[in-house]
């Protein structure tokens, strides 16, 4: 059925056209850009489809009704097809399409018909008529109808001889409108597919004449460093029939070498048979130079971002080293495998020594750090010895070996199989840098960064200057260390010292420990004492002075001396304490401070002995009775020494005292709050598992063993405070 109002509005745009349509020769379509539909077909458009396709109609079924297709055969509805550029407002400067009758849909065409158009090729053209034509219109509807309208003309291509030179004629036509561009076409149905035709740009480009290249295959133009690998894509997708581009190395006729864009299409006829293939070749040497540029632009910005990751995780992790060979070994695993396969670290004992330590090894594999040492020890690295790494520790030059020989023999001027030798060809090392590890002016080591075989690379002047840098930061480590170590020695030599040696005290088995914990100070403020008094009692304590340096282990010694004086003088645990806080801060001792001070009494004719007790802040000590009762001596409390001013004198009558009586066999435990205070863990759950573990005492444990059965139930791994810990087991 037709569609009468469609066609009467055709009819009316038609009128509007006569020297457009009029006699015309062609297939012409007209396009409603709104709605994307032919409105108008002349005669000859109509004879496509075989008259039976209603107007107005929707471009694809219209182009499927006439057989429409690329020229490899696929359907117009299925491609970007000209009828579809001009329903998007897009002009078709001229594109070849072909009519098969394999793609035909709706039509009831002949077989006569069917024949008549069945291989054909048509030339469409098409363009909007907004503004084309100069001509009256009816009013504003009429306008806007011719606005939104455009034209698309179909020109038939003789498939015989002569349309095939049409056909070439128009290829190589549109090819020379581009001037600018290289282009190329061949023939594959021809042995090795060989140009046929180029155009003046390629001659241009390339100094190849057209008489030069016909005949010949394009690979006339690759050299020894054309990639293979982009000709070989370039092959495949020929022998696929596919459209390819690729960049790749080209050389002109005189040898010069020029990067080249090179764009290959197929061309296929009407029935679908390949025919040609047209390259476009654009030479793109200036944007492929830039391109690299960036690329080594942003590799050199990526390695330096690198370098700067590298310089600051060694800093962090070096800084954080507890000794001179903590650092060393951080070093040494920092630059394997970031900047070396295999490292090692020398250290004089001291500057101006003569022969070196080997501090630290790492290697990629752990077998060739055995080696590393052993190469160490074979080799004569002493200052000034003649090797490389004598050379630098006597203060030369850093050394730089790009290219290190295979042979341990040509390495060494030593005898073939030497141990030396054998070790060196067993560590199969490339390249190699010895930089001195240098700190204050003074050559301390050697930081010794090789390479293997085969995937190592060589190392560069920049590689050289990173080396160097930290090499420096390490040498400030290490000396660093070095001072620490020896600051260390004093500090722990005066911790020592003010750690009491137990006496043997009648009727009395004591033992005590103190724990360094895991900062590396190992000085502190903890404190344990035991005092034989002149009325025959015996004094114990147990203190913690705020604070984890010297200072706080010179306030411990201050501490622990008054409260031996006022002890000593037969004074109360309260008052004696209130004394001590007193004199703490009237002297500005030090600034805080918790203890615990007992007086344990001579016994009486049962062997009971009465133990009064004060204390200041201080975890509760621990009573353990014959029967297996354990009591908490907490029933007297009182401010930390140094937190309250005046404590005693404004504040009321001071500290006071309780008092306990214990019987033979009694266990009394005093200690540190660095057992109970552990961070990231509860201490009310560490306090029960003290008092559990000293519940479960066998009754008899004698003190040594009380101490050693609450270190190893309570003292966690990675103790992070010191503890001190004080038992007294009344004999019975």
């Amino acid at each position: 059925m037709v569609d009468v109002q469609g066609m009467t509005a055709a009819a009316t745009t038609a009128a509007q056209l006569p020297q457009v349509l009029g006699g015309a020769p062609a297939a012409i379509l007209m396009i409603d850009l709104r709605e994307r539909k032919v409105v108008y077909a002349n005669s000859s458009a109509i004879e496509l489809t075989g008259n039976r396709v209603s107007l107005p109609v929707d471009i694809d079924v219209w182009g499927d009704a006439a057989g429409l297709t690329d020229l490899g055969g696929k359907r117009m509805s299925e491609t970007q097809s000209p009828l579809s550029l001009m329903a998007g407002g897009i002009p078709v400067a001229g594109e070849p399409v072909a009519v098969h009758d394999a793609a035909r849909r709706g039509s009831s065409a002949t077989s006569e018909q069917r024949e008549a158009t069945e291989g054909r090729l048509l030339w469409v053209t098409g363009f909007a008529l907004s503004g084309v034509l100069d001509m009256p219109v009816d009013g504003p509807d009429d306008e806007r109808d011719l606005e939104s309208r455009a034209l698309v003309v179909f020109q038939q291509l003789s498939n015989t001889e002569h349309g095939e030179r049409r056909r070439l004629e128009v290829l190589r036509d549109r090819a020379v409108v581009a001037t600018e561009m290289s282009f190329t076409i061949t023939d594959p149905r021809r042995e090795d597919d060989p140009l046929i035709w180029v155009n003046p740009a390629f001659t241009r480009l390339t100094g190849y004449p057209l008489h030069e290249v016909v005949g010949k295959n394009c690979r006339l133009l690759q050299g020894p460093n054309t990639d293979r690998s982009a000709v070989d894509r370039i092959v495949g997708a020929l022998r696929r029939r596919e459209p390819i581009t690729e960049i790749l190395l080209n050389y002109r006729r005189d040898g010069t070498a020029y990067w080249n864009q090179v764009s290959i299409s197929p061309v296929f006829d009407g029935t679908g048979e390949l025919v040609n293939f047209v390259g476009v070749q654009n030479d793109v040497t200036e944007r492929v130079l830039v391109e690299q540029e960036r690329r080594t632009a942003l590799a050199d910005a990526e390695e330096a971002r690198g370098q700067l990751r590298l310089l600051a995780e060694a800093t962090t992790q070096m800084t954080g080293a507890l000794d001179v060979a903590d650092a060393c070994e951080r070093l040494a695993r920092i630059v394997v495998p970031q900047l070396a396969d295999l490292c090692a670290v020398d250290l004089l004992d001291r500057p101006g020594s003569a022969t070196p330590v080997r501090m630290a090894v790492a290697a990629r594999d752990a077998d060739d750090e055995a080696r590393l040492r052993t190469l160490g020890e074979l080799r004569d690295y002493r200052v000034g010895a003649g090797s490389d790494t004598g050379a630098v520790l006597a203060g030369l030059e850093p050394v730089l070996l790009s290219e290190l020989p295979e042979s341990g023999t040509d390495r060494y001027d030593a005898a073939v199989g030497s141990p030396a030798a054998a070790t060196y060809e067993r560590l199969r090392m490339r390249s190699a840098m010895v930089v001195p590890v240098r700190a204050r002016g003074r050559v301390l080591g050697s930081l010794t960064l090789m390479t293997q075989h085969p995937y190592g690379r060589r190392y560069t002047s920049r590689d050289l200057h990173l080396a160097t840098d930290l090499a420096g930061r390490a040498g400030l480590t290490v000396d660093n260390a070095r001072l620490y170590e020896t600051e260390h020695a004093a500090a722990v030599t005066l911790q020592h010292s003010l750690l009491p040696a137990l006496p043997t005290v009648k009727g009395l088995r004591l033992a005590a420990r103190y724990l360094v914990g895991m900062d590396g100070n190992q000085v502190g403020g903890d404190w344990y004492d035991v005092l034989p008094l002149p009325d025959g009692a015996v004094g114990i304590a147990v203190g913690d002075v705020v604070g984890h340096d010297l200072r706080a282990a010179a306030a411990m010694g201050q501490l622990r001396g008054v409260v031996r004086s006022y002890a000593w003088d037969g004074g109360l645990p309260g008052s004696v304490l209130d004394r001590c806080d007193q004199l703490v801060q009237g002297l500005e001792m030090a600034a805080m401070a918790t203890a615990v001070y007992a007086r344990i009494e001579e016994p009486d004719l049962a062997g009971h002995r009465i133990v009064r007790y004060a204390s200041a802040g201080h975890p509760a000590p621990l009573l353990l009775e014959p029967d297996g009762t354990l009591v908490r001596l907490d029933r007297q409390r009182s401010p930390m020494i140094g937190a309250v001013p005046d404590f005693g004198r404004r504040s009321g009558p001071g500290r006071a005292e309780a008092e306990v009586s214990c019987a033979p066999g009694s266990i009394l435990l005093l200690y540190t709050d660095g057992i109970t205070d552990i961070a990231g863990e509860d201490a009310d759950e560490r306090t029960d598992l003290l008092e559990r573990t000293v519940a479960h005492l066998e009754p008899g444990t004698d003190a040594e063993s009380v101490v050693e059965e609450v270190l190893r139930v309570c003292v966690p791994d990675g103790l992070r405070d010191d503890v001190a810990l004080l038992a007294v087991r009344l004999d019975d």
